[in-house]
């Protein structure tokens, strides 16, 4: 009996030692990386940074061609030179009718650009040290570059922002976040392309922080529980160039779906790129050859995403600075909120309009897009000034139809010259602060070595944004009956025939005509065969 019990007991303790050596065993197991390389185990990481162009050079030493392809990208210069019209444009020389222009408000707009230190037009763009790898790479969600630091993160010790507010911004470990760094994501990118235009969804309508973690049904691409595309799996880098740009869009790809490997394939952001120029497969080859045929005049996004601003998160569609500078009565600045919380109207900014699941407007779109520059002349009318003139036709063989927002707007210009102006809006001596259009738009017009009469006034404006983003799963796509119906989506759209929409008066006058006699003629051939069928009967 003592030896069974001594058995026992030697079994029991030898499962539980494989208990154990495999608990060990699984515990020890190691962590699946998307990467060969573990950052917090590099020497050159494993001390404190006390700025951020202080991991730049850490990174370097490994990485040692990287700020070059950086220096190339429009992503650090801000610039880009239109091959089409030779355009100057980029953030650094365009304007828009949001907050207007980077001109003398440096510090605060370059809070979303890839660098360190960029507070006025005397940036060094040459300097290594002044890449910030680690907005596009951070991986802990910890890093944040505040607008007014130009560019810089918060380092050392809690900073009051704004000053007297009360209001702390607590450092970031940048230690941490360059042994933590990765390959970017929707929330790196969105960090910056989610609030361009001072806000959350604001600017583009269809990029905004629901995108950090969409559902199918607001992205079908990027679904977080489904294909979960980042950012880069369409827009592809190489040497750390980005694909895609809203100041020379591909409105209409003729390369069929790319193939690995092989060079010269055109945009690999667009559509087409995965799903060919014959996306549509149907058993019914009849429709699916009309689907395909939509194809070769309708973009993708026109059927696919059926309304912008979906995911929650309004975006502005008007912006009138024309009231701002208002005082309520103990002559301070305020705020006007809708039921939602969103400002509809701000002293510092003017009145407001939003929008949610808005339903977009329709253009011919070829890709030519032209901007209205500082010192281009512009006249005030009744209808509004173009910030930007789309390209695009129904006869000129490069154009399809495209999803686009309009922004309208009411900002400055000078009456006497004839020109928008740059204002100083953001940080001291600026509108915000000050609510003074004369000071703000002079310090910013001598910033840009522009003339300026020293007179204001308000002028409207409208600019196009083409809507590439959320799009819907294909049972939530716009019906073929929102286009083919008197009230269509398409109405105005010129050079294309839809039936249920287009009217024809001479061509439906000759078809109820030919309607009418082939009744008559029925009326008549049936009534003759009952006669002679009486007849016959008689």
């Amino acid at each position: 009996m003592q030896r069974i019990r001594w058995t026992a007991a030697a079994l029991l303790s030898g499962w539980l030692a494989l208990i154990g050596a495999s608990s060990a065993l699984a515990e020890a197991a190691p962590v699946k990386l998307n990467t060969t390389a573990d950052h917090a185990k590099f020497k050159e990481l494993q001390k404190q940074f006390n700025s951020g162009p202080e991991v730049t050079k850490a990174c370097l030493s490994c990485h040692t061609e990287a700020a070059g392809q950086i220096h190339r990208t429009k992503h650090w210069t801000w610039e880009f030179l239109n091959p089409d019209n030779q355009q100057r444009l980029g953030k650094k020389n365009v304007m828009n009718n949001f907050c207007i222009s980077i001109s003398q408000n440096y510090p605060f707009c370059t809070g979303c650009h890839i660098g360190y230190g960029w507070k006025d037009k005397n940036f060094d763009f040459t300097s290594e040290v002044n890449v910030d790898c680690l907005a596009c790479h951070d991986t802990t969600g910890t890093y944040k570059k505040p607008p007014g630091l130009a560019g810089n993160p918060v380092v050392g010790k809690p900073l009051e922002m704004p000053p007297g507010s009360g209001k702390f911004i607590n450092p970031v470990d940048l230690a941490k976040v360059a042994q933590k760094v990765g390959r970017t994501s929707r929330d790196t990118c969105g960090a910056c392309h989610f609030f361009g235009g001072g806000g959350d969804g604001v600017k583009h309508g269809d990029m905004d922080s629901s995108l950090a973690a969409p559902d199918a049904e607001l992205d079908i691409h990027m679904d977080a529980a489904g294909l979960d595309f980042t950012c880069s799996t369409c827009h592809k880098t190489s040497s750390h160039d980005v694909p895609g740009s809203r100041y020379k869009p591909t409105a209409t790809e003729k390369h069929a779906a790319h193939i690995r490997g092989k060079e010269k394939q055109g945009n690999p952001a667009t559509c087409q790129a995965c799903h060919g120029n014959t996306p549509h497969k149907s058993q019914v080859l009849l429709r699916q050859v009309r689907m395909n045929t939509h194809a070769e005049k309708i973009a993708c996004q026109t059927c696919h995403i059926p309304a912008f601003a979906r995911g929650g998160v309004p975006t502005k569609l008007s912006w009138d600075w024309s009231t701002a500078g208002k005082l309520d009565a103990n002559g301070k600045q305020f705020t006007i909120k809708d039921k939602h919380g969103h400002a509809t109207y701000a002293s510092h900014k003017g009145d407001f309009i939003l929008g949610e699941k808005v339903k977009p407007e329709y253009r011919w779109f070829n890709g030519d897009i032209k901007y209205t520059l500082l010192g281009d002349k512009v006249e005030k009318t009744d209808m509004p000034t173009p910030i930007n003139r789309i390209g695009g036709s129904p006869t000129d063989g490069r154009s399809m139809i495209w999803p686009m927002k309009v922004m309208h707007g009411v900002q400055p210009f000078d009456p006497v010259n004839k020109t928008l102006v740059m204002p100083h809006t953001a940080g001291a001596g600026g509108f915000w602060k000050e609510l003074n259009w004369e000071s703000a738009i002079a310090d910013g017009m001598r910033n840009m070595g522009a003339p300026f009469s020293g007179k204001v006034d308000f002028i409207k404006t409208e600019m196009y944004w083409p809507i590439t983003h959320m799009v819907a799963p294909k049972d939530k796509v716009v019906t073929c009956a929102e286009c083919h119906a008197a009230d269509s989506r398409l109405k105005g759209i010129d050079g294309v025939y839809m039936p249920g929409y287009s009217k024809f008066g001479w061509l439906e006058r000759v078809g109820w005509l030919v309607a009418l006699f082939a009744f008559v003629g029925v009326l008549i051939h049936g009534g003759a065969r009952i006669v002679l069928s009486l007849k016959k009967a008689g």
